[in-house]
């Protein structure tokens, strides 16, 4: 079934066109902003920027915020990229290799895993939020980035992304190590991945969590924490 919310590579809303591409492997997003147009965006997360582009950083909203943002896997900064004169382009990427896609938020709200949101144009509300324990065993986090609005978000993934849509009733169990976003309004639980505890330690999957629709999420199709465990085998005294 096809995620309506996300928009094509190629795309404009008001002030802001954008292009995406070397999907899926090395994802790469250039945003050209009218004039007086703006962007936030993740710390480190630009590649380029044209002369006209003007950059601030600030640590919005108080220390708090900052500690909020740090602790559910964000910078403590935000990056504020201005067009002050001239039309101009911006060039970004999120850290690890894989996906990138723009989505519209059409007024909905959506909960994302810290490292997956990457920017977002200046009509969105992004702020960094008590998940509680839920939000924890489905993103590794109790503190989850949301995300509100009427504009367009970028959201990076580990491997490729893969947008999922729910009809009403309908369930999907996921590997936590997967999620990358999903509709703040949309039901889920945290359980075992098998019935017996057993099975379902021995199986390497441990927690999962089962949504139920109707409604959007967005996995990856790799989990860098699963890459970390097999890399470790080939370090230097690793056993």
């Amino acid at each position: 079934m096809t995620n309506q919310t996300v928009l094509d590579d190629r795309g404009r809303i008001r002030g802001l066109a954008w292009s995406i591409d070397f999907r899926p492997t090395n994802a790469l997003a250039t945003l050209v902003l009218d004039p007086g147009s703006s962007v936030r965006a993740e710390a480190g997360a630009m590649v380029a920027m044209g002369p006209g582009i003007e950059l601030t950083t600030a640590v919005e909203g108080g220390l708090w915020s900052a500690v909020k943002r740090s602790a559910g896997g964000r910078s403590m900064s935000v990056s504020t990229f201005a067009a002050r004169e001239g039309r101009d382009r911006l060039l970004l990427a999120p850290p690890t290799p894989g996906d990138l896609v723009a989505v519209g938020l059409n007024g909905r709200a959506y909960d994302i895993a810290g490292h997956a949101y990457l920017a977002a144009s200046q009509d969105v509300v992004v702020d960094t939020r008590w998940g509680g324990a839920r939000a924890f065993f489905a993103s590794d986090n109790a503190l989850v980035v949301q995300a509100s609005g009427n504009g367009v978000a970028f959201l990076g993934a580990f491997g490729a992304l893969l947008p999922q849509q729910l009809a009403p009733g309908e369930k999907l169990v996921v590997d936590t190590g997967h999620l990358v976003a999903w509709d703040a309004s949309l039901r889920y639980e945290i359980r075992k991945a098998a019935k017996s505890a057993w099975n379902s330690m021995t199986s390497g999957e441990g927690l999962v969590a089962e949504f139920t629709g109707p409604g959007n999420l967005f996995l990856q199709s790799r989990d860098i924490e699963a890459l970390a465990v097999a890399l470790k085998r080939h370090l230097p005294g690793s056993g």
